[in-house]
């Protein structure tokens, strides 16, 4: 088999029929915590499994190799994977982070910075002069989201990357929304890539978990240096469901995609939508970018309704298919109202800010029938505008 295999055998095949025991196709599962040694100072190739583990380095090696990264660790949560990289830091350092972040990176960048650890700087990044400005500084590090959590913006990965390695900055994007099925960053001069693994990667809402991908080996080394000092890992078990779930992780995202698609296209035509964000739409400012540095558009988007908080609440009670949770990327879909549920932590001025409105609905769609969908946000739109009497006017 060649060396370099494309994403998708990698995603479905690799590590298949390594077993040298019992010639298991399917890679086993070590849920052993230690290993025998060979002898007296003769340690195998795993002593302790804070340190490494065989289930959990399949899990490692799979990402890498998916990301084309020089090294991936596996810990406990997408922000434990952030937490991670932020380790690197030191008194001082300054992060260039997106205004429009996900709620929970915001928080844990406030934590940190109020107890020391590092300065933090929140940018719009798709402002050349914000993000020129904010460069100045010499920042230790620059955080990207791309699309964004919830309003799917799109920023230059190429770009940020390349204004980053002038000011001796390293760069993480955090590629949760879109995986490496539909987007790989370190391809376009990024230096690490997080995930929440939790999400599209195991894509079946039952494991929780995250996961550092580094450009470099050095940089991979140190990372898993400091994971088994301090403890940060993933369990055995979940990076099990997790490989397991990304054996289908190609056909799943193209499947979803192709729905999301259909969503958008109809939301954004519905006269009871105030706005659809959703880079494969030609009208999303960033659809251009998006076609550039992306294989696909995935399977997140956002929606705004008339109304604010009162619309929201008439509309999430009449879903049937769509489930009122939190969380994203599973079978299942999802919706989640950004201002009470998973941006909750930010202040009112900080979500103003990052136009995060009380009107605004994020979707995760799943496997569902495209037309039961469909049908459930039609069924739900209708009691909003039955209540709030909006004029049926298409739009043009």
């Amino acid at each position: 088999m060649a060396k370099h295999r494309h994403p998708r055998t990698v995603a479905a095949a690799h590590g298949v029929a390594t077993d040298a025991a019992f010639g298991a196709v399917t890679p086993p599962l070590y849920l052993t915590t230690t290993f025998e040694f060979a002898g007296f100072e003769k340690s195998r190739a795993h002593d302790y499994s804070r340190t490494s583990n065989p289930t959990r380095n399949m899990l490692a090696e799979t990402l890498a190799e998916l990301e084309g990264g020089m090294g991936a660790v596996v810990v406990s949560s997408g922000m434990a994977a952030i937490d991670l990289v932020l380790s690197r830091l030191r008194p001082g350092d300054v992060v260039v982070a997106p205004h429009d972040c996900y709620g929970g990176t915001q928080r844990l960048l406030l934590a940190r910075r109020a107890r020391g650890h590092f300065d933090v700087i929140f940018v719009d990044q798709a402002d050349q002069a914000a993000l020129a400005k904010a460069m100045v500084v010499e920042p230790a590090l620059v955080f990207v989201e791309t699309p964004s959590n919830p309003l799917m913006r799109v920023v230059d990965i190429r770009a940020i990357a390349a204004r980053a390695r002038k000011a001796g900055a390293k760069v993480v994007v955090d590629n949760t929304f879109l995986s490496p099925a539909l987007q790989r960053p370190l391809r376009l001069g990024a230096d690490f890539v997080v995930h929440s693994t939790t999400k599209f990667l195991n894509g079946h809402s039952d494991v929780l978990g995250g996961a550092v991908i580094a450009a470099e080996k050095a940089d991979a080394e140190e990372l898993a240096e400091w994971s088994n000092t301090a403890g940060l890992i993933g369990s055995p078990f979940d990076a099990y469901l997790t490989l397991r779930g990304i054996r289908t992780l190609f056909p799943r995202m193209s499947q979803q995609q192709e729905t999301a698609q259909a969503i958008a296209e109809h939301l954004e035509r519905h006269p009871f939508v105030e706005a659809v964000h959703y880079p494969g739409l030609p009208s999303h400012p960033g659809h251009t970018l998006a076609k550039l540095q992306q294989s696909g558009f995935g399977a997140m988007l956002s929606l705004e309704l008339r109304g604010g908080t009162e619309a929201v609440r008439r509309f999430v009670e009449r879903l049937e298919v769509f489930t009122l949770a939190e969380s994203l990327g599973g079978v299942e879909s999802l919706i989640a109202h950004p201002s009470t549920m998973t941006h909750a932590s930010m202040d009112p001025e900080a979500r103003r800010n990052a136009g995060i409105t009380d009107g605004l609905l994020r979707l995760s769609v799943g496997l569902e029938a495209e037309s039961d969908l469909i049908s459930d946000l039609d069924h739900a739109l209708a009691a909003v505008a039955s209540a709030a009497q909006l004029p049926r006017v298409a739009r043009v």
